[in-house]
């Protein structure tokens, strides 16, 4: 399904040597506050027998859709603590399954059953204040309102990091943490 070669996600650094796949949110400081859900649903595909992303954040109660782009088998086996687990497979091409998680859970492993190398994470938070790091190892958590807050960075290799950071109103701040070996 692939012209190269395919490498595994689980530490993928970019070229400019920053950390794709770092999930950044928000762990304290919001317990006051409520947010509603977005209806629109985020996507999890399985293209060319890998899950895109690897890494994702959603809200509790926000429709995930799972999508099988392949001409092939898969599965979506959810590997929840403290949400419903489900294991679903997916036979045919343009086949899509939706389901949903009722509690914040950081994080959620998923695999394919079929395919063991398939897998993903999903972070499940009951605000939208989180982001996933991209091609530049860059993310941005934009919106929050005054306060101090707990910022947590997961990685699924080199665990987590937090800062405590504090934002006054219009403020925008800078972050970073930096990941590697012990």
């Amino acid at each position: 399904m692939h012209p190269d070669p395919v490498f595994v996600e689980n530490v993928v650094v970019n070229e400019n040597g920053t950390l794709r796949n770092v999930f950044v949110y928000v762990k304290e400081g919001l317990e006051s506050l409520a947010f509603e859900p977005p209806k629109a649903a985020v996507t999890l595909e399985q293209r060319g027998c890998l899950y895109q992303p690897h890494v994702l954040g959603i809200m509790v109660h926000q429709p995930l859709k799972i999508l099988n782009d392949d001409n092939t088998l898969h599965n979506i086996h959810a590997l929840p603590h403290l949400n419903r687990e489900f294991n679903v497979g997916q036979p045919n091409q343009g086949m899509s399954t939706v389901r949903a998680f009722d509690k914040p859970e950081v994080m959620i492993p998923v695999k394919c059953d079929v395919h063991p190398w398939m897998n993903a994470y999903i972070g499940v938070l009951e605000h939208p204040f989180f982001n996933v790091t991209g091609d530049d190892g860059s993310f941005r958590i934009e919106g929050l309102p005054p306060g101090s807050f707990l910022v947590e960075a997961w990685h699924e290799v080199y665990g987590v990091q937090s800062q405590l950071v504090t934002v006054t109103d219009q403020e925008t701040k800078e972050v970073g943490f930096t990941f590697g070996k012990n």
